[in-house]
């Protein structure tokens, strides 16, 4: 490991030292707010002083068998043990580096998930449908709860656009790589040829607006339109004009809240879903210079990046971002069985981080 790695990671090893003074001190445990943060940031880097600790057992473990070499008698369990301890080292290092990786503060919240029909009618429409229940499965798989904010239903089943809530601890750094276009290659319900078509529907993941600096909205910035319920929710729902449609003039962004029976409700839950959007635009920006750099374009805003092929003639799934990440498992994908794509672009994340933070040692 550089020497300017294994320094950062001091340096973290002592700031674990001082927020545990810090969190024993009573004037801080007096001040909620600082309180919660500091724990926060204690239970963060409690995994580096863990490894760091394997490490110091490795090292010791490793400088004993390397004494008993001496001992002919010894010499070959020396060597066996000095294997072993090595072999843990190296697994050590991969940890801490990887521990190294600057971490997302928004990575264990939720977020809001939009899907909308791209090309392809009433099959995107469809689509837009199947990648809905995709993620809403892996979502229960995962103990999430999903909550529809707002949906406009297509002709022929699907939605033109559905937005949902999804909350659970981690959820963002879950499924914070699915932003884009997702494309689909099937014989469509409505084809009555039977030939193949391709479809898109666009996926974008957004955090929950939880840390960082609040975003102010000033209120005559906002165009707030009342509306008549129509998705999912029950009769109630089309009896007054209780849906919120907000638009923020300066951005052009434009959310809405149709799910819950009373206006007040469903404006408190559109003008979260702003905050969210312009918090992430905000992150964009900061992000912009070394947005063109990574390969899987978090918050990257760019919506239209094709990112994912389903190939249901051939079972296949294909993410274009990763070399090699092609699977031949479709129907149980399609069903919730994200983990084998999420834990290949969590792993490829992390490699690239792990490579730029190397270079810029």
């Amino acid at each position: 490991m550089l020497p300017t790695l294994r320094r950062k990671l001091e340096a973290l090893a002592e700031r674990r030292e001082e927020l545990e003074r810090l969190l024993a001190d009573p004037a801080v445990a007096g001040d909620q707010d600082r309180f919660r943060a500091f724990s926060r940031e204690f239970s963060q880097l409690e995994p580096v002083a863990t490894a760091l600790a394997e490490e110091r057992r490795a090292r010791d473990d490793l400088a004993t068998a390397d004494a008993m070499r001496a001992d002919p008698e010894l010499r070959a369990l020396a060597e066996e043990e000095i294997a072993a301890a090595q072999a843990r080292l190296d697994t050590i290092e991969r940890t801490l580096m990887a521990l190294l990786v600057p971490r997302d503060a928004r990575d264990d919240g939720g977020f809001y998930l939009e899907i909308r029909a791209g090309t392809g009618g009433d099959e995107a429409a469809i689509f837009a449908g199947d990648l809905f229940r995709m993620y809403s499965r892996y979502a229960e798989r995962q103990g999430w709860r999903v909550e529809v904010e707002s949906a406009n239903p297509g002709e022929h089943g699907g939605y033109r656009e559905v937005v949902a809530r999804v909350d659970g601890r981690g959820a963002y750094a879950q499924l914070k790589f699915e932003s884009g276009t997702h494309r689909v290659q099937r014989v469509p319900e409505t084809e009555s040829q039977g030939r193949i078509h391709t479809s898109a529907a666009t996926v974008a993941i957004i955090p929950v607006e939880e840390d960082g600096p609040p975003i102010e909205v000033n209120p005559a910035d906002l165009k707030v339109d009342t509306f008549r319920s129509s998705g999912a929710g029950g009769q109630h729902v089309n009896k007054t004009d209780s849906a919120i449609r907000i638009t923020h003039l300066p951005s052009g962004v434009v959310v809405e809240s149709q799910s819950e029976r009373s206006q007040h409700a469903n404006r408190d839950k559109a003008m979260k879903r702003l905050k969210a959007m312009l918090a992430e635009a905000r992150a964009e920006k900061q992000a912009a210079a070394t947005a063109a750099e990574r390969k899987l374009q978090v918050g990257s805003g760019d919506r239209s990046q094709r990112i994912r092929t389903y190939n249901y003639p051939q079972g296949r799934i294909t993410d274009h971002r990763v070399d090699g990440l092609t699977l031949y498992d479709l129907p149980n994908v399609m069903e919730g069985a994200l983990e084998p794509l999420v834990e290949r672009l969590s792993r490829e994340h992390e490699a690239d981080a792990l490579a730029r933070l190397t270079e810029a040692a």
